[in-house]
């Protein structure tokens, strides 16, 4: 964060809460939900109830679900105290949610109970796990924390410019701000990657490392097979769907937010992805 004097006024990144920041360029709760709600409903032919969020942050996905409809419960876990009290202070208690989300401080791979309809690991948080032996473990005790026709979704990103180092910056609606992605380092050799976060704002400030990543860019058949490792039943890959942008000085492809089921697809200069692992 960007220091000023004693006599100077506090810029906007000074004033700026990056929970807040987070929330608006980076999370989209809303369509999450949709997404898990509706494959739950088609796979199993019955409504989804329970979800647990691993990496949970400030628990805003797991808030959404549950003002989704009065008869949902969340868990969320998280290593950071701070973190997680600000989600309690800002999403929770303001929606009135505290009797219907429990959080947890505490390792992901620590908490497999109450068992629950869904577990979700979103914003490629399982990818600090960079050996096949972390990463297949959390696996099994996700397997492990979900009911007997349970489902467990993940993310992933990809693409012939993920292992380029690159800045992409997106203006933000409602902020005075400018969201950077930041693709810091990339190791070809282990696919170790660095990634940073930070927000430019209209009178010139920056909110620097807002928030930075170290981990393990894996593959889809390298998460496809350690799932299936871990003991799950079938795991199947929905692909967003991309579309040509309606920018003329813009070339590249832009994901429309909509996913379908496939099992053979094109490579893209970038790619989002689900899985849905059966158990």
């Amino acid at each position: 964060m960007s220091q000023s004097g004693a006599d100077e006024k506090p810029t906007l990144a000074d004033q700026a809460d990056r929970h807040v920041l987070y929330q608006k360029s980076v999370q989209a709760p809303e369509a999450e939900v949709e997404f898990m709600e509706n494959t739950f409903q088609a796979l199993r032919g019955r409504k989804a109830i329970s979800m647990k969020e691993d990496f949970c942050g400030t628990a805003y996905l797991a808030s959404e679900w549950c003002k989704s409809d009065p008869q949902r419960t969340a868990v969320g876990v998280d290593f950071d105290a701070e973190t997680l009290q600000w989600g309690r202070e800002h999403n929770l208690e303001p929606a009135g949610l505290s009797d219907r989300v429990s959080l947890f401080d505490a390792d992901v791979r620590d908490i497999t109970e109450p068992k629950t309809d869904l577990v979700c690991a979103f914003n490629f948080s399982y990818c600090l796990f960079e050996t096949r032996e972390e990463l297949r473990k959390y696996f099994e005790l996700a397997r492990a924390s979900l009911v007997e026709d349970g489902l467990l979704v993940l993310d992933l990103f990809g693409g012939t410019e993920c292992e380029d180092v690159c800045e992409e910056e997106t203006e933000l609606d409602d902020e005075p701000a400018t969201y950077v992605w930041e693709q810091v380092t990339f190791n070809p050799i282990d696919h170790h990657m660095t990634c940073a976060i930070h927000y430019d704002f209209d009178d010139g400030s920056r909110l620097e490392n807002a928030f930075t990543y170290a981990w393990r860019l894996w593959s889809i058949p390298e998460i496809n097979e350690l799932l299936e490792e871990a003991g799950f039943s079938k795991v199947r890959i929905y692909w967003e769907k991309y579309e040509e942008s309606e920018d003329e000085d813009d070339d590249e492809l832009e994901g429309t937010g909509e996913y379908y089921e496939t099992t053979d697809e094109e490579n893209q200069e970038s790619w989002m992805i689900y899985f849905v692992a059966e158990k």
